[in-house]
């Protein structure tokens, strides 16, 4: 095709999508004043778009662990749905991409989760977790224990039940939601924001015990679970600090609630464990994988549950009265098993622990010292860059100064992805990530600031 028929279809399809696309978290009025922007090739850590290429320091929205474009998983897809193009798992009926799977995730977790339900998105697998709490605690006859434990600065997804445990307010507001009886928020460790005159292992307990306190507030015997992301990854980056997890646990273990970890970002080694769970020193009862399970490649997720509570469930239900129709998909979990296989041939979670996270780190943290950044927090290959009005008293710029969005929009044009969530940017890379590109990645974030610190300074 010439370059003329080529904008001519590029225009069409902008315009059909404008029309007829509604997009997720996005300003719709804003779309009427720009086009969308078309994303259609993908290789390594880097995506094309329009004919401009850009370092994906998200990695999508942090799953494309392995990176695009491999053409391994594009084989496994296309052998698959060859072969068993769909059949579902109702009725005890499996297929072998899905009994593969299950065991392969059983092998990876932790020891005592050992039982695997199949979904489609990681706000189905919590949704799932929650109720399979409330499955459990009604087995063991006590069906009072309904409350979820939740914090500040969460997110779990997008489903109705799902948006009520989220700390990002706009969610529940917009659509006249609101917390109810059933979920009861706690402070995140947000050391930065919250916890300026204590020491970050002090902070961590500081903040553990308002978990306790919630549990207490309602009565142990009306909470079912405590339900938190390891690292809050979509709303900044939050790192906890070291004592915060283990506390957590013995809080959880004391009063007899369950804990449930969202892995969902964390889950398949972005930490440089295969679970945040080893990273962070703790076990949950349940946790929920998506994004990194098949690297985005297709929609999957997971709900892990332990041993106890799988056999609870089992051994006083009658029938599970809980599915989707595409749960345990054949294609999605040929997918998935191809993109762990990757995982360990390759070594990447061993790689992130030992080489590129520490490296990703020291490149990071260097960026502390730019006027407009307070802290930087970083583990294994996810971080949170804190941006700060004063960095003596932690001042935060006001949101509708847009300070953070403009840093990420001069690191687009620079070509460079990452995400701008309030007053942080957060990044997630690719786990095949070359040292190089983290040294342009880290040059042109402090560009990008550089720029951002000029237009403030002289307003």
């Amino acid at each position: 095709m010439g370059g003329e028929s080529d904008n001519a279809i590029l225009e069409q399809l902008q315009d059909l999508d404008r029309r007829h696309h509604l997009h997720p978290f996005t300003d719709a009025q804003a779309l009427t004043q720009a086009t969308p922007f078309l994303i259609d090739h993908g290789q390594g850590a880097y995506v094309t778009g329009q004919g401009v290429r850009l370092l994906d320091a998200m990695a999508g929205l942090g799953c494309v662990n392995v990176g695009y474009g491999r053409a391994e998983i594009a084989q496994a897809a296309a052998e698959a749905i060859q072969a068993l193009s769909y059949y579902h798992s109702f009725f005890a009926v499996s297929n072998p991409y899905t009994a593969a799977l299950a065991g392969k995730i059983a092998a990876l977790a932790p020891d005592h989760l050992n039982k695997v339900f199949f979904a489609n998105s990681g706000s189905e697998a919590n949704e799932t977790l929650m109720k399979l709490a409330l499955l459990y605690w009604r087995a063991k006859g006590k069906a009072n224990k309904r409350i979820f434990i939740t914090r500040d600065y969460s997110y779990h997804g997008s489903t109705i039940a799902v948006t009520r445990l989220n700390g990002n307010q706009a969610m529940l507001d917009d659509f006249g939601l609101g917390l109810d009886d059933g979920v009861k928020r706690a402070m995140a460790p947000y050391w930065y924001r919250c916890g300026k005159d204590m020491s970050a292992d002090e902070f961590g307990l500081f903040a553990a015990k308002d978990i306790e306190t919630k549990i207490l507030e309602a009565g142990a015997d009306n909470v079912a679970a405590v339900i938190a992301e390891p690292v809050q990854g979509t709303m900044g980056g939050i790192v906890p600090p070291k004592t915060y997890w283990p506390e957590v646990e013995r809080i959880c273990r004391e009063h007899g609630v369950l804990l449930i970890a969202d892995e969902v970002v964390t889950g398949f080694g972005r930490t440089g464990n295969w679970f945040a769970q080893e990273t962070f020193g703790f076990n949950a009862d349940m946790m929920a994988l998506a994004k990194g399970l098949s690297s985005g490649y297709a929609p999957i997720s997971a709900a892990v549950i332990s041993d106890e509570i799988a056999s609870t469930i089992e051994q006083n239900t009658k029938i599970l009265q809980h599915g989707f129709t595409t749960s345990a998909h054949p294609v999605t979990s040929a997918i998935a098993l191809k993109n762990i296989d990757i995982l360990e041939q390759e070594h990447l979670v061993e790689n992130i622990r030992d080489n590129l996270g520490p490296l990703f780190g020291k490149s990071m943290v260097g960026l502390e010292d730019h006027p407009l950044v307070g802290e930087v927090r970083v583990n294994g290959l996810i971080a949170g860059v804190e941006l700060t009005r004063n960095k003596e008293t932690r001042e935060q710029f006001p949101l509708e100064a847009n300070v953070c969005n403009h840093v990420s929009q001069m690191a687009l044009l620079r070509g460079l992805i990452v995400r701008p969530a309030g007053n942080v940017l957060v990044l997630c890379p690719p786990f095949i990530i070359k040292p190089a590109e983290i040294e342009f990645m880290t040059n042109i974030l402090r560009d990008s600031l550089d720029e951002t610190y000029r237009v403030l300074s002289a307003a």
